[in-house]
């Protein structure tokens, strides 16, 4: 995404009774990254979403630390980050089980000292009815989606209180607030990830800590692609699907990579308790006629 060019300053007029008042902002410069060295956690971040936030976050000066179960992908995510001269390393963690995510706060402060942002990103689709899931796998899906969150934000939040405050951003999805038929454990993790949001939110807002929720619609990942790859013509049923977008394209993860950093950044010092949609205009549309 492109920084605004042109006057260092620029001036808006406020309003106020009686009289019109100008008011001057320092815009901000073009080489100016929002989050330098500040140190990030991004969990799922080997592939998909967390790889397009680690991104970004990478590109806007963050010191990362990635997150995943799938270490082949994990490396080589940090890898390619390292090589455009971010400061990045990779931790094997699966979010939904206790002394790994401990491990994983535990390295992030040996690396970097402090944690001023976590990025729950960490997730699992899955599609069956309540009578179709087992109670295995209504635990393994909420585990990972809710659980994980629950977890990591647990460890992190103290050592972002110690750092004066920060940022938390948790993924949620468009299904967190409509749903389709066949996802009631996968509903049911991402609806009550806003609750937690929620209740982050007003727990620690006392410490400076902000924290929000993205829900994404339609964006291209590996696991999207699993999805079309299970129709006769994946090529033909993706076009359907972008034709049904408002914008006429599905989305890309650094489209929720820059809202991340968004949220992350203090352009969004007055947020906290709110849900992002980066969904096309999916939940504004109740049907096409």
């Amino acid at each position: 995404m492109s920084r605004m060019t042109g006057l260092d300053l620029y001036s808006i007029p406020i309003a106020s009774p009686g009289k019109m008042k100008t008011t001057k902002f320092h815009q901000q410069e073009s080489n100016e990254m929002k989050l330098q060295n500040k140190v990030a956690i991004v969990t799922g971040a080997a592939m998909g979403i967390g790889q397009g936030i680690a991104s970004v976050f990478g590109r806007e000066g963050a010191k990362l630390v990635l997150a995943d179960v799938n270490i082949p992908e994990g490396q080589k995510t940090t890898s390619e980050l390292k090589k455009r001269g971010v400061e990045a390393f990779f931790v094997e963690c699966d979010v939904s089980k206790e002394d790994p995510v401990k491990v994983l706060v535990a390295t992030a402060i040996e690396k970097y000292g402090t944690i001023h942002i976590l990025v729950n990103n960490a997730g699992i689709g899955f599609y069956k009815t309540v009578l179709e899931t087992t109670s295995e796998e209504w635990d393994h899906c909420l585990g990972i989606n809710l659980k994980g969150a629950f977890l990591c934000s647990k460890y992190a939040i103290p050592h972002i209180q110690a750092a004066g405050g920060g940022s938390i951003i948790n993924i949620a999805s468009v299904h967190s607030y409509q749903n389709s038929s066949r996802e009631a454990a996968y509903a049911a993790s991402k609806g009550g990830l806003l609750a937690l949001t929620r209740q982050m939110a007003i727990d620690y807002g006392k410490d400076k800590i902000r924290v929000n929720a993205i829900c994404p619609g339609w964006i291209y990942t590996p696991n999207v692609q699993r999805i079309f790859d299970r129709y006769p013509d994946p090529a033909k049923f993706r076009q359907e699907v972008e034709k049904r977008q408002l914008l006429g394209r599905i989305g890309t993860i650094e489209d929720v990579g820059e809202a991340a950093a968004f949220l992350a950044s203090d352009e969004s010092s007055y947020m906290t308790g709110s849900s992002l949609m980066v969904d096309n205009g999916m939940t504004a549309l109740l049907e096409s006629w």
